[in-house]
């Protein structure tokens, strides 16, 4: 596992690629034969105390707060080292001109390297017994290992896939992801005690980040080795859980189905109390980032929020967020964004709609809330949180 090899319709995410960990650690191959890594995810400041600059990350804080005692100080060393430095810089320039080889470029003089044999190589080495992995899920055992396990309050652990194909996207932790639990982190109070969907929720990472302060998270996906990722999440994070507040369940919603899945048989099937609560209390929905890859899937998303949302018994918001990726297509021979595109359209079509039923309202939120989880912020990140509105009719006449 020390190269990946990619085909060409291979996806990374950025996350795993740039996380700025020790390491991914292979813990097992799920059923599809798929690698599946782990990695940790701290949590940087306390939510519960709010007395941080808006829109600064975490090392610009540090930074400032490690720095502001010695800033005038460095101020006098550096009017003090003035002349000294301004001595140096002449001494420096009268220095003997460094090597450089016929082209102009730095010739640096290279040691040669020890050749050891080939037999004393092998015998300094240790023997390496290689463990056979099955293509299973772990089993009972493993699991009661897990829950053994202790687990920093402040970190949360997640079992992902790494460099999957396009429809196995769901099986990665995006940035839209974070930056949607970001925004929860920093909202609180907001989301204390309400009932929450998740759709296309992945490996549930901002489902566990809501369910820290939600009374119940539905944490919905589909495809049966993706919820059992999901689930073992849950599993895994049950610190997260410690105060009985939040509590979270994995079902399936696929959103080409036109009711909920409510299969007795199914692992992850709905029971009819569970569709109930969903319509009687639930006030926020949300769905993050590798949900809206793909035109149909789009058009998709947003029929099954209609659908949901015209049955709920109280007014609600729906919050959506996703990451601008640019793209070089050979129709426009340029670099467009034409997920993000269609996404936008199809949000101005929402809010448009009038069906005598629901109103949405749209509103584009600024991303300058302060950063909890350890990723980086690009430019394609501002801008891409919305937040709908959902008002019954009946209600607002009432």
């Amino acid at each position: 596992m020390d190269q990946m090899v990619f085909r060409s319709d291979t996806v990374l995410s950025d996350v795993h690629l740039l996380l700025p960990n020790r390491g991914h650690l292979m813990v097992h191959l799920n059923v599809a034969g798929q690698p599946v890594f782990a990695s940790r995810f701290k949590i940087l400041r306390d939510c519960k105390t709010q007395d941080f600059g808006h829109g600064s990350t975490t090392a610009e804080q540090e930074e400032k707060t490690s720095h502001a005692s010695g800033e005038l100080g460095r101020d006098e060393k550096k009017m003090e080292r003035g002349e000294e430095e301004e001595g140096n810089n002449l001494e420096a320039q009268r220095s003997p001109k460094v090597p450089l080889d016929e082209d102009g470029d730095l010739d640096v003089v290279r040691r040669p390297a020890e050749r050891v044999p080939t037999e004393l190589c092998l015998r300094n080495r240790d023997i390496m017994y290689p463990t056979i992995l099955s293509r299973t899920e772990p089993d009972a055992t493993e699991e009661e290992q897990v829950e053994e396990e202790e687990c920093p309050r402040d970190v949360i652990k997640i079992e992902h896939t790494m460099a999957t194909p396009l429809e196995d996207v769901g099986k990665q932790v995006w940035r839209g992801g974070l930056l949607l639990a970001d925004f929860i982190l920093s909202q609180l109070e907001m989301f204390r005690g309400a009932t929450v969907l998740e759709l296309g929720a992945g490996t549930g990472l901002t489902s566990l980040v809501m369910a820290m302060v939600a009374k119940r998270v539905y944490c919905t996906d589909v495809g049966h080795d993706l919820l059992t990722m999901c689930q073992r999440n849950i599993m895994l994070n049950t610190h997260l859980l410690d105060s009985g507040e939040g509590e979270v369940k994995v079902r399936e919603l696929d959103w080409l189905w036109d009711d909920f899945c409510t299969d007795t048989n199914s692992e992850f099937g709905w029971s009819e109390e569970e569709v109930a609560d969903l319509h009687d209390n639930a006030t926020v929905l949300f769905a993050a980032d590798a949900v809206c890859y793909d035109d149909n899937l789009t058009d998709s998303l947003f029929r099954t929020l209609y659908r949901i949302s015209s049955n709920l018994c109280n007014p609600g918001t729906i919050y959506l967020c996703i990451e601008k990726r640019l793209n070089f297509t050979i129709r426009h021979l340029n670099v467009t964004c034409e997920a993000y595109d269609y996404f936008r359209h199809s949000l101005d079509n929402l809010q448009d709609l009038v069906d005598g039923k629901m109103r949405f309202t749209v509103e584009q939120l600024e991303t300058c809330f302060p950063q909890f989880l350890q990723y980086e912020r690009v430019d394609q990140l501002v801008r891409v949180l919305f937040e709908v509105m959902l008002s019954p009719i009946a209600f607002l006449h009432h």
